[in-house]
C-alpha cells in the first residue's frame, strides 16, 4: 500500500501500472467488436449484407459479424430451387439469440404484439420501404381481373407478403374471402407446380426462376406505391441500450453495403453465387436490376408501420403508437452528417 507521501519507485510503481492500463485499453479498443446477426429470409434485401461481410466492410469499420441464415429461411426458399450452401445455414439445434435480425418489420411487430415474440426489438431500418414485388402466376391467369376469384399465396400470417396481399386487396377495392382467397403456406415455385395456390405474392428470387418454371409475372405491384415496413435492421433493445457503438458501426456498414450492390452488379452476382448458390448469369441480373428500387437512405418506414397498424387491427394493437416499433437516430446521424450521400457522390443512386 502506497504511504501518503509516494517515493520514487512507488510513483514508477503507478507509473508502470498506469502505462499497462492504458495500452490495454487501447488494445481493447483496437479489438473488432462481435455482432451475432441472423438473415431472417433469403432475398434481394440480404444481398448487401453478404457483400458486407464477402468484401470486408464490417471489418473495415471494426466488426467481427457472425451472420447466418436461418434453417426455416433456407427451407423456405429450397421450395423454389435455391439450395444454400450448408456452412452458411444456422445450425437447427443453435437457438443462441441473434443481437441483430435481417428480416420483415412486419412480422417483427406483428410477433411483438401477439405476444409470440420478446417485445426487446426494435427496427432500426428499412431497406425495403415501398411494396415492389410482384404477383406470379399459373398458366391461363394474364391480368388483375383474372385473379378476381382465385388463390393468393402469401407465406404466413402477419409476414411482408401477407401484408402485401392485404394492401394490394384493399387497394384495388376487392375484399378478402370474397373477391379472392388469401392462403397462407408458401410464395415458392413448389406452391404453384402443387397447386397449391393459383397465384403468389413474388419476390425477385421467385420472379426471376418463375420463368424457367413455366410461371409469369401478372400484375407489378410498384405502380400502386403502397408503403411498406419491410426488410431491414432489427436490434434487441438490451442489447441495443449497452452496444450503441456497434450498432453504429454496423448501420455505417450496412448503408456503404447498400451502395456498392446497388452500383456494382459483379460483387452482387459474386455474392449471391458464394451465398445462395444462384449462378445463373440471367436470373442473378433479373434479382440484381431490382436492387435500383431500394432505398439509399434507409430510414425506417414510419408509414409502412402505420399501415400496417391500420390493415391488423385489434385492441393489442391500439395500445401502441408507431414510435414504439422504430429508432431513426442511426440512419439520420448517417444522412445529416453527409455519410450517405458521399457513397453516392458524382454517381447514379
Amino acid at each position: 500500500m502506497f504511504s501518503e507521501f509516494p517515493t520514487r519507485r512507488e510513483f514508477a510503481i503507478a507509473g508502470f501500472f498506469g502505462l499497462a492500463a492504458s495500452q490495454a485499453s487501447a488494445q481493447q479498443k483496437d479489438q473488432p467488436i462481435h455482432i451475432r446477426v441472423s438473415l431472417g429470409d433469403v432475398s434481394l434485401n440480404k444481398v448487401s449484407f453478404l457483400i458486407a461481410d464477402d468484401t470486408g466492410i464490417y471489418r473495415k469499420y471494426g466488426l467481427e459479424v457472425e451472420q447466418l441464415i436461418t434453417p426455416a429461411a433456407a427451407a423456405a426458399v429450397r421450395a423454389s430451387g435455391v439450395n444454400v450452401p450448408a456452412r452458411y445455414v444456422a445450425a437447427a439445434s443453435d437457438h443462441s439469440p441473434a443481437d441483430i435480425t435481417i428480416g420483415g418489420g412486419a412480422p417483427t411487430i406483428m410477433g411483438m404484439v401477439s405476444g409470440n415474440r420478446p417485445l426487446d426489438r426494435i427496427i432500426l431500418a428499412t431497406t425495403d420501404s415501398e411494396v415492389r414485388w410482384k404477383i406470379v402466376a399459373r398458366e391461363g391467369i394474364k391480368a388483375l381481373d383474372d385473379l378476381k376469384g382465385k388463390r393468393l399465396g402469401y407465406s404466413g400470417r402477419g409476414t411482408v407478403s401477407h401484408y402485401m396481399a392485404l394492401a394490394f386487396v384493399r387497394q384495388v377495392g376487392w375484399e378478402p374471402d370474397r373477391d379472392i382467397s388469401l392462403v397462407s403456406g408458401g410464395i415458392s415455385i413448389q406452391a404453384l407446380k402443387e397447386n397449391r395456390a393459383d397465384a403468389v405474392i413474388a419476390d425477385e428470387i421467385v420472379q426471376a426462376l418463375a420463368p424457367a418454371a413455366g410461371f409469369h409475372a401478372v400484375v407489378d405491384l410498384r405502380p400502386y406505391h403502397m408503403p411498406l415496413p419491410g426488410s431491414g435492421v432489427v436490434a434487441s433493445k438490451s442489447w441495443l441500450a449497452a452496444n450503441r457503438e456497434a450498432a453504429r458501426r454496423f448501420m455505417k456498414a450496412t448503408v456503404e453495403s447498400i451502395a456498392v450492390m446497388k452500383q456494382d452488379s459483379d460483387v452482387a452476382s459474386a455474392a449471391m453465387a458464394k451465398w445462395f448458390a444462384i449462378t445463373d448469369a440471367v436470373e442473378q441480373h433479373r434479382i440484381w436490376t431490382e436492387s435500383a428500387d431500394l432505398p439509399p437512405k434507409p430510414y425506417p418506414s414510419r408509414a409502412g408501420i402505420v399501415k400496417l397498424m391500420e390493415l391488423f387491427n385489434s385492441p393489442e394493437m391500439a395500445k401502441y403508437k408507431p414510435e414504439d416499433f422504430y429508432d431513426d437516430r442511426f440512419v439520420k446521424e448517417l444522412d445529416d452528417n453527409g455519410f450517405i450521400d458521399s457513397l453516392y457522390r458524382g454517381k447514379a443512386r
